[in-house]
């Protein structure tokens, strides 16, 4: 991978990303203030959208990304959920035609992956792609649902975008994909300056939805060749927000309805607190980060077990941590 491409597209999508927030930061108080209400971590209004500047930061840097079909669906559909989104920011959809529209954009997206595309080889194509397009929905939603703080969208996805750009030195992915994942990355760190603890701006749904496919489609792409690294960057997430649907769907609750319940923000509500629980979960995606790193560098069914095994383990131990907080408080 030419390292000056993957420099130079990662610092426009940031300074675009960056430059769009300072610009419109005037406006972004009239655009969908997210009131506090019993399900909220933050006590005062809060302009929602940022997540139109990721996108935008992503959508300049493409000029220096090689043209794929496959590239090109996945930011189309990213933009479509992000006009999902912004459309739910400002006033509540019905989850049925949200579900919808979400479902055929991930469907358009897997279906257009390359015609040889495979993350298990022996498994029928139409099998394997009806498993990624369950997978993918999914992961749109758990982004969503996690980003419920502030930092943790940032905490989790930079640390996984930036993983899987670097993963394109040791040839994990084509050049399209790492040069989208270097882009994203810097698209969300030019996000974070103003949405470090505490918040001026929230990415809003506008955001939350189409980082989660673009990144659904970066490990996606990453998984052709090194699954068990696919399987460990966002490990976190998937496990917060799979155990807590699970949980909530036992109890017979609205799985689909905002709510509390995610166990870093039981954390939080105990007595850790917003920049402690970003600490971990960071700490966390660092590990996850070497193990990923181990697999992609051992060619070996053993260790890559023994890797998704430790990654299961810390994961399940930073869960387990936020639980306790949260029992003794």
């Amino acid at each position: 991978m030419d390292t000056l491409r993957l420099g130079a597209s990662f610092a426009l999508a940031f300074i675009v990303s960056y430059g769009a927030i300072w610009l419109l930061r005037p406006l972004w108080h009239n655009y969908a203030l997210a009131t506090p209400n019993a399900r909220s971590s933050h006590k005062e209004p809060t302009p929602q959208g940022g997540g139109i500047a990721v996108l935008l930061g992503f959508a300049c840097a493409l000029v220096l990304i090689p043209s794929t079909l496959p590239l090109y669906m996945a930011f189309a559909a990213a933009l479509v959920l992000g006009a999902i989104g912004a459309l739910d920011d400002l006033r509540s959809l019905d989850p049925a035609p949200r579900l919808l529209v979400q479902a055929l954009a991930v469907t358009a997206v897997v279906t257009l992956l390359p015609a040889n595309f495979h993350v298990v080889a022996n498994l029928p194509t139409w099998f394997e792609r009806t498993l990624l397009i369950l997978g993918l929905l999914w992961f749109v939603n758990l982004t969503n649902f996690m980003d419920g703080i502030d930092w943790i969208t940032v905490a989790e996805m930079v640390p996984v975008t930036a993983a899987i750009a670097l993963s394109s030195f040791a040839g994990a992915l084509p050049a399209d994909a790492a040069l989208a994942a270097a882009a994203l990355c810097g698209a969300l760190i030019g996000f974070a300056p103003f949405n470090k603890p505490v918040a001026r701006l929230f990415l809003g749904d506008v955001g939350s939805l189409p980082i989660g496919l673009l990144t659904g489609w970066l490990l996606i792409r990453l998984g052709e060749r090194h699954p068990a690294a696919a399987v460990l960057l966002p490990l976190y997430y998937i496990a917060d927000a799979t155990i807590t649907l699970i949980r909530r769907f036992a109890r017979g609750e609205p799985v689909m309805q905002a709510h509390r319940c995610h166990f870093y923000q039981r954390a939080v509500d105990g007595s850790l607190g917003v920049k402690a629980v970003i600490a971990r979960v960071t700490a966390l995606n660092l590990t996850l980060i070497a193990l990923a790193a181990v697999c992609i560098a051992i060619p070996s069914p053993p260790v890559h077990i023994a890797a998704v095994a430790t990654g299961c383990a810390a994961t399940g131990a930073t869960l387990w941590s936020f639980a306790r907080v949260a029992k003794r408080s």
